[in-house]
């Protein structure tokens, strides 16, 4: 196929918009509204310019756009070592403890900040009794003024959160509007522009100079030159084939718009990766995806096997032979494990007995108090998945009165959730060894470039307000950067003209090629974005294990993976798009497919099954804590498309 070249002939020149800031924010979700509100604290009265680029609208942006229903990291009682082991011991005995410490220290103050700002948060009342969100607000005191939050869990509260992100968004603009006053600038938050590519300093190529992006609604190119960024724009989705099919094929637990943007601009800017093999794979309800949490927690709802067995008990001594005492800690992927194997031997359907629950718990309620109860359980889905409540009413179901089934979904990259996946990022300079360490506190290895959130590796457990925390945390220390680098001016080589040709060139494909055939989608010049991203995803499926494997692969299954993959980045630049929307999906292929390339690099290169039912190397099924108790880290180097990968040691640092 011949190359393509972008000469405007077919494609209408988009407007270039050039922005130069001092700090330039990443995302919308929930790390970067934290850092808004964290850097105008500092940055504002320092006339240091801030800017917020978001792909979608602040307001419903990242993975708690729809709402919650719970906040799953609030500590109260509970000191930063419970946090630290709690952490460790879901993720099969390896986290980063400093970064995990440090957002121990620190993720209540922005959990109190949430209830400041307008969200109902439950209570518990002196006499036991549960008060949800505005009955609470009228009579209890504020959880900074010793309230008492209505727990779920250890680390989790209840709240009425469909209104969650919209809250802590609305804190977030405020900020940015007062910067922008402040610092007289025109504009300082970019809604609806995707950033895809980050630029280095020509002077220092492992310094951030900016980032490039485009308009999904209009035909604008939008370059931000900056002197420090946060990179915060979510894990990924959609990498793996999805168990949702035909008109369900959008429908995933994690927000589809994730498409791994975090991880592949950083590995491409040079930023060092770790625990990329890591995945997330929820078990949810069957095909809504609604959570399972507050049945379990809050509803002491149990699962069974269809003979009625609990596989946590029956299938634990098996697991032993391969997991040893990790068996005992019980962590979200062992959990997994042991169901799935009663799935494969086929003793499905896994059901939740949400009917079971719902009457134990009406025992000793009256009518009225029953009546509450249900409203609760519908709310944990209306408040965060309401596909889930069109499901149950699509199969007629009642979860009173019926129990539903379980499914463990396709695999995630994340770094916020039961995962782990990301950067590798320096820690605070007061807990730790010399090694975690190298500079301001979640920067990368890439000099003024941070991030947070699903961004940081190594340090899973963050949830929605751990990754707010995390984003005031790196907000501060880029201040710090900044304020300790004022004669800094980092410049980019990149010319504005070539930007617009790159990032637009599947519109310049589209039209000159798309009348070559009578049927716009079986051409010969090029490839629609819909389909490689099946392509991608069928060859994660097949060879990097997923659902269509039951998790399962091996060193010749990725080998054998590697070569698809090169074939498919080889086509992935003849990419056409009819359309904005079509080109953003262009890019968001671009993106997933170096994130997946990671997850699937760093699986090969550990040799061992360090998380059963997330993934398992056949040829490795077993962990090997002798081995390979430690970091895997990889940089990647787009010039020559190479990896390295490599170990870091694992520093325990709580008992």
């Amino acid at each position: 196929m011949e190359a393509k070249i972008n000469n405007w002939e077919h494609c209408e020149k988009p407007e270039i918009v050039v922005h130069e800031t001092d700090i330039l924010l990443i995302g919308g979700g929930m790390a970067c509204c934290g850092a808004a509100f964290e850097t105008d604290r500092w940055a504002t009265s320092q006339g240091l310019r801030i800017t917020m680029v978001d792909k979608a609208a602040t307001d419903r942006s990242g993975a708690v756009a729809q709402g919650l229903s719970a906040i799953n990291t609030y500590l109260g009682d509970n000191s930063p070592e419970d946090y630290v082991r709690y952490v460790r011991q879901d993720l099969m005995g390896i986290t980063r403890e400093d970064l995990v410490y440090d957002l121990g220290r620190h993720v209540d103050d922005s959990v109190h900040r949430f209830e400041e700002w307008g969200l109902p948060i439950w209570k518990t009342t002196e006499d036991g009794r549960r008060l949800d969100g505005a009955a609470a607000k009228r009579s209890e005191p504020s959880l900074e003024d010793g309230g008492k939050p209505v727990r779920s869990g250890r680390w989790q509260i209840m709240i009425n959160g469909e209104s969650y992100k919209v809250v802590v968004a609305e804190a977030a603009k405020l900020a940015l509007e007062n910067n922008r006053k402040a610092t007289g600038v025109d504009q300082n938050l970019f809604e609806r522009v995707f950033i895809v590519k980050l630029l280095k300093d020509e002077n220092d190529p492992d310094r951030i100079a900016g980032a490039v992006g485009f308009s999904v609604r209009e035909q604008k190119l939008y370059v931000f030159k900056c002197k420090a960024a946060l990179l915060a724009a979510g894990g990924a989705v959609n990498v793996f084939k999805t168990r949702a099919t035909g008109e369900g094929q959008g429908r995933a637990w994690f927000p589809v718009w994730n498409a791994g943007s975090t991880y592949a601009m950083a590995a491409e800017l040079g930023a060092e990766l770790t625990m990329m093999e890591n995945r997330f794979v929820p078990t949810r309800f069957k095909d809504g995806y609604g959570p399972v949490g507050a049945w379990f927690l809050l509803f002491k709802a149990k699962a069974t096997n269809a003979l009625g067995e609990e596989y946590e008990v029956t299938n634990k001594e098996e697991a032993r032979k391969l997991y040893g005492d990790y068996v005992d800690n019980m962590g979200t992927c062992m959990r997994n494990h042991l169901m799935i194997q009663d799935m494969k031997e086929g003793k499905g359907p896994i059901k939740i007995h949400t009917d079971k629950a719902m009457q134990k718990l009406a025992e000793t309620m009256t009518p009225k108090e029953i009546k509450h109860l249900e409203a609760e359980a519908w709310e944990d889905f209306l408040d965060m998945t309401v596909a889930q409540a069109g499901v149950w009413a699509a199969n007629n179901v009642e979860p009173e009165k019926t129990p539903s089934e379980l499914m463990p979904s396709e695999p995630y990259l994340l770094g916020s959730h039961a995962g782990c996946a990301g950067i590798w990022v320096s820690g605070p300079e007061d807990i730790g060894p010399d090694e975690y360490h190298w500079g301001y506190n979640r920067m990368t290895t890439v000099k003024g470039l941070f991030t947070a959130g699903d961004g940081v590796g190594a340090s899973g457990h963050k949830f929605s307000s751990g990754s707010h925390s995390e984003g005031r945390i790196a907000g501060k220390n880029m201040v710090s950067f900044l304020l300790d680098h004022k004669d800094d001016d980092p410049q980019f080589s990149e010319d504005h003209e070539e930007l617009a040709k790159e990032v637009f060139m599947p519109m310049e494909t589209w039209g000159k090629y798309n009348e070559y055939t009578t049927d716009a989608n079986i051409n010969p010049h090029y490839i629609r974005p819909s389909m490689l991203q099946q392509r991608l995803q069928k060859c994660m499926d097949d060879y990097v294990g997923g659902v269509g494997t039951w998790y399962m692969t091996s060193g010749t299954m990725l080998d054998e993976g590697f070569k698809y993959l090169e074939m498919i980045k080889e086509d992935s630049q003849h990419m056409c798009a009819e359309n904005l929307h079509e080109l953003l999906r262009a890019w968001e292929n671009y993106h997933r497919i170096v994130a997946g390339e990671a997850h699937a690099r760093h699986i090969r290169f550990r040799e061992e099954t360090r998380y059963p039912g997330y993934y398992y190397r056949g040829d490795h099924l077993a962990i090997d804590d002798e081995n390979w108790k430690c970091f895997v880290n990889s940089k990647y180097d787009k010039e020559t498309n190479s990896w390295d990968l490599f170990k870091r040691t694992y520093h325990q640092l709580v008992p």
